[in-house]
């Protein structure tokens, strides 16, 4: 039997046993942080807030319909990281976590289980009977796959397959719900109860420092919540931010309401596209297509043609269809019937264009093929009739399929042409259906007034099958004639394009020869399985993009601060196009539009300022998640009028009919006003074109301005070894998965190291498996090294060596605080976990002679721990109480402060001692590789060896010039060598001929762009390069194995006549670059 290789997925642990070892300590941990409460963090008194700062960080609440996957880590990480680092600057740091619950998903699963119950018995008894009775599917006809309309009672199993499985019953499975427990699953509250204590137990396995008396589910299922939404929807409403008319929104059919983007499985973030949809009445058919005219019962028959450019239409030429896709012919208004996909009828179906509002008939089928050649009118066009031609190109899945011609204008029109022009035969036309040539319609400056052909020419584009080049004309001829054309022809002939555009699409559909028209922008598939379109219909929506709300959001991110310049472009793109958006559906969970009950507030309407509610949430509910208790201070959901919230929240008045006391309110507004605004919403770059941007908006209208947030930071998706997580592929983990694979603080490293930035992240397992190897081996050192210090120094700390390893440490401590405070957790890794274990093992090697002193490692052993607090903090919590004997825990403890002000030049000198030593052995490896080349050497590296050390005091005179020359051509306003009089001022000073100089002056200039022009002129040492490598000497004579080894000066080793001392090495030395002399003895 073959044997078939295992899939691509996570790594397999061999040895487990450190790893358990450092869960029990993590499980320690956790506990103690539990029993003493110590992220449950308040207010101060009215008052007293003054003196005590805080810091309110949080992320979007992850939905409840499954275990939080290993994604959701890596965005709650950045909050996690921060949070613990914020701590430690003695600020009150709240971190919530809440449940969202509203929308589509929990209740279309539902759904989907009881019909699955219906199908295969309350506990799916009945399936793998069925499974064996269902024939299997015939493959897919690749040709006409995008071209035929999908078999809806397929699509949910094709959509299921992107987990790997069919049922919902099975994705239930598959996350470690018990069968007999799935049946629970149909009613959809039961959601809302059971995944909630996962995610918590499963945050707490990780260590998160999240203040869990604050947590709540979203819908109407928690009544305090409930309230708080119908506040901010009345109050929104009332501000006219929400208004009611007819729109245009992606559509559901099959659940009959908006599909919001987080109703989506695919095309989040996809809105409407419209068109001018051309209508082109036929005005004979060709012989294949006569037979059309029977079918459709005497109405008139168009083909419509979808187009972004109605001003072009009077430069038609001809109409192109797809070869290889099926038409339609559906029917339409007033006794007409329209040729297009079956797509784009459906689309039409929910516009108010078909026959029948919301049903499409059609009448007929035909192959593209059979309209070729068919005679049809050109609406707006010079030539009044034009004939159907072939295309290669026409996308089933894009407009209609019916593609108006302007070849003057378009690069792919025009290159179609020309190939149908070249080869008629081929591609069995007649010469006279491509007898008119393009037709200038507009004039630009860059292309002049045929822009297609001057494009097709100046990018040798040779035909319509150079889709690429085709791709980059048509944007460059589109963009070109848009934003500087001129119209050439017609009633508006010498307007700007921008202007005539409207002007031209209201008069062709004032005159009934073109109507609108609109669709995805791309395929958006619902969470039900369907294939969603764009309806025309009137509901309620939030007014994004109206200019005084635009302008008040554009304000707000202005004084935000977003952590990097990509983020900050991100949103800006985002407000240029954002719109009106659908808030209000009628299938899902949430809470009741007030004034419209029959719709719910959608899933990304009801969570834009609920930061706002964490600042009350364990007062009202007091850690009950569904709000079916009172909380701490008695008050009842009824109590919570829109007035209430509004004194509570912005400062309104207090309400005389308010049923609860004014005391308790502002015991909550003490709370608010304490932590708000945020300080950091931590999130998916993936959300900024909808939730992060409304909760600007929001924010914006809702609160007053001392309000608004004050940071918002995106990360990209997180990668499983260097591949895109999927579950059918098996490359997947969950929080769970990770937490119980690798132990928290490993997997909490790997996060920190995976990366910052708004690009994609990568979780690589072997960096995890090392981190386990990495923490229980530097605990175990710890201990050894306080278990006994008598192998240590004691006394005062005076080697030269000891002033070093301070140094590196407290710079490491002003280094690794930097970046915390930049959120850069990768970067406060590198310094405040590595750089630091670095520092420490050059000590220990460069002291080995005389041994460590014990109060550094001591002071090394505590400063690292504190560093690594906010990101490994078990590890930090069991070196903390076991080995330092701390009392209380490290939660509590404050960053650490430098034991003496950080001496520059010292830090340098251990620079130049770790690059000395690396020189010295690079130099002997050279020998060696000299030797196994040729037999003879200066010496013989494995025999006894000394070695003589050359230091410079002074540059030779001829680099001098060279830097006095580039300083007298570098501008220091600019920041920039004039290259010119560098040029000029070697010539004139003699030295362009010195064939060193130009070398020189070139690696000169990558000293300035390295270390800044100030440091690069200034080309003298901090320090006495001869003591510090006298210092140096034990070191190097012991870790080289040398028999001797001396300091020279260059002026005292050249008067020197004797063998081992080279003129040319010796002269070889410059300051900070030591020369080196190999001799054996």
């Amino acid at each position: 039997m073959a044997h078939t290789a295992p899939p691509a997925g996570p790594i397999e642990l061999q040895q487990t046993g450190k790893r358990d070892a450092l869960k029990a300590i993590e499980r320690q941990c956790q506990q103690r942080w539990a029993d003493e409460h110590l992220f449950e963090v308040d207010a101060p008194p009215p008052g007293e807030a003054a003196n005590q700062p805080k810091w309110f960080g949080n992320f979007p609440y992850p939905y409840m319909n499954g275990s939080l996957h290993l994604g959701h880590a890596f965005t709650i990480s950045k909050i996690e990281f921060e949070a613990g680092y914020q701590r430690m600057l003695g600020k009150r740091v709240l971190f919530p976590h809440a449940f969202h619950c509203t929308g589509m998903p929990i209740k279309a699963s539902s759904d989907k289980i009881i019909r699955e119950m219906e199908l295969f018995g309350e506990d799916f008894e009945r399936f793998a009977e069925a499974a064996a009775e269902e024939a299997p599917e015939p493959p897919a006809n690749v040709k006409n796959a995008a071209n035929t309309a999908v078999d809806k009672g397929k699509k949910g199993k094709v959509a299921a397959k992107a987990t790997g499985h069919t049922y919902q019953f099975q994705i239930m499975e598959s996350i470690g719900v018990p069968r007999a427990e799935i049946k629970k699953f149909a009613d959809p509250q039961y959601w809302l109860h059971y995944f909630p204590p996962i995610a918590k137990a499963d945050n707490n396995a990780f260590g998160s420092r999240i203040d869990w008396r604050r947590s709540f589910i979203t819908t109407d299922t928690n009544p305090y919540y409930d309230s708080f939404v119908r506040w901010q929807i009345n109050k929104l409403h009332d501000l006219g931010k929400i208004k009611f008319g007819e729109r245009y929104t992606i559509y559901s059919p099959k659940d009959g309401q908006p599909c919001m983007d987080h109703d989506r499985q695919e095309g989040e973030a996809l809105g409407p596209q419209e068109y001018t949809c051309v209508k082109m009445e036929v005005v004979q058919f060709s012989d294949a297509a006569k037979d059309l005219i029977d079918k459709v019962g005497g109405r008139k028959i168009f083909l419509v043609a979808a187009t972004l450019r109605p001003e072009t239409m009077y430069g038609q030429t001809n109409c192109f269809v797809g070869t290889a896709i099926k038409y339609g012919v559906f029917a339409g208004k007033d006794n007409e019937a329209y040729v297009c996909t079956y797509r784009a009828a459906r689309n039409m179906a929910f516009q108010g264009i078909s026959e029948t509002a919301g049903k499409v008939t059609q009448l007929a089928e035909i192959e593209g093929t059979k309209l070729i050649g068919s005679k049809i009118k050109a609406p707006f066009g010079i030539h009044p009739e034009v004939y159907v031609l072939p295309m290669d190109n026409v996308l089933a899945t894009k407009g209609t399929g019916v593609v108006t011609s302007v070849p003057s204008d378009s690069p792919d029109d025009f290159a179609t042409l020309t190939d149908l022009r070249k080869k008629p035969e081929f591609y069995k036309i007649d010469p006279a259906w491509v007898a008119i040539d393009p037709i200038p319609v507009l004039s630009t400056p860059t292309y002049g007034d045929m822009s297609a052909p001057a494009l097709v020419k100046q990018l040798k584009i040779q035909s319509q099958k150079d889709t690429k080049q085709l791709a980059e004309a048509k944007e460059l001829a589109y963009k070109e004639g848009f934003y500087a054309g001129t119209m050439l022809v017609g009633e508006y002939k010498g307007l700007p394009v921008q202007e005539a555009k409207t002007k031209v699409r209201a008069s062709m559909t004032e005159k009934g020869l073109a109507f609108a028209y609109a669709e995805p922008e791309g395929f958006v598939l619902s969470r039900s399985a369907d294939e969603c379109v764009v309806a025309l219909m009137d509901q309620w929506y939030l007014d994004y993009g109206e200019a005084k709300w635009k302008a008040q959001a554009e304000k707000l991110l202005a004084r935000m601060n977003t952590f990097g310049n990509e983020t900050r472009h991100s949103f800006e793109g985002t407000l240029a196009w954002l719109n009106q958006w659908a808030c209000a559906r009628s299938y899902g969970l949430g809470s009741k539009l007030p004034w419209d009950p029959q719709f719910l507030v959608e899933s990304l309407s009801d969570s834009t300022i609920y930061m706002s509610y964490y600042t009350v949430a364990h007062l009202l509910q007091g850690g009950v998640v569904d709000g079916s208790k009172t909380g701490p201070l008695g008050i009842t959901p009824d109590q919570l009028t829109d007035e209430v919230w509004e004194y509570l929240f912005c400062d309104g008045p207090w309400p005389k009919a308010a049923t609860v006391s004014k005391e308790k309110v502002d015991i909550m507004k003490n709370e608010f006003n304490y932590f708000y605004p945020l300080d950091v919403r931590s999130s998916g770059k993936d959300l900024i074109p909808n939730h992060l941007t409304f909760a600007i908006y929001n924010h914006a209208t809702i609160f007053p301005e001392e309000k608004w947030p004050l940071g918002m930071r995106t990360n990209g998706h997180l990668m499983l070894n260097g591949k895109k997580m999927s579950k059918s592929t098996g490359n997947s983990l969950t929080l769970r998965d990770a937490v119980d694979k690798f132990g928290a603080d490993a997997a909490r490293l790997t996060l920190a190291d995976a990366g910052d930035g708004i690009e994609d992240a990568n979780f690589d397992e072997k960096n995890a498996n090392a981190n386990i190897l990495r923490v229980h081996t530097l605990i175990d050192w710890c201990q050894e090294m306080f278990k006994d210090d008598s192998n240590m120094r004691h006394g005062p700390a005076k080697s030269y060596h000891d002033l070093i390893f301070e140094n590196e440490i407290n710079e490491l401590i002003s280094i690794t605080k930097e970046h915390y405070d930049a959120m850069c957790f990768k970067d406060a890794m590198k310094f405040g976990f590595y750089e630091m274990q670095q520092a420490r093992d050059w000590y220990r090697e460069v002291t080995s002679d005389i041994g460590m002193h014990a109060d550094l490692v001591k002071y090394w052993i505590r400063t690292s721990t504190l560093l690594i607090t906010p990101i490994a903090p078990h590890f930090a919590e069991h070196i903390w109480t076991s080995v330092l004997k701390e009392p209380k825990s490290v939660q509590l403890a404050r960053w650490p402060s430098v034991s003496r002000p950080i001496d520059r030049a010292v830090l340098e000198a251990g620079t130049y001692m770790r690059g000395t030593v690396k020189m010295i052995r690079d130099s002997e490896l050279n020998m060696l590789k000299r030797l196994s080349k040729s037999k003879s050497a200066p010496f013989d590296p494995k025999k006894p060896k000394s070695v003589h050390i050359y230091v410079a005091t002074k540059f030779p005179e001829w680099q001098d010039q060279c830097v006095q020359l580039v300083q007298d051509a570098y501008d220091a306003k600019k920041d920039k060598v004039d290259d010119q009089k560098v040029r000029e001022l070697l010539t004139s000073r003699g030295l362009m001929k010195d064939k060193r100089a130009m070398p020189f002056v070139q690696a000169f200039k990558k000293r300035i762009a390295q270390f800044g022009a100030q440091t690069a002129f200034k080309r003298s040492l901090p320090f006495s390069e001869a003591n510090v490598l006298k210092e140096l000497l034990p070191y190097l004579i012991k870790s080289l194995n040398l028999v001797d080894a001396d300091v020279w000066s260059v002026e005292d080793a050249l008067k020197k006549s004797e063998a081992g001392f080279s003129k040319l090495i010796i002269e070889a030395a410059e300051p900070g670059t030591p020369a080196f002399e190999f001799r054996n003895v």
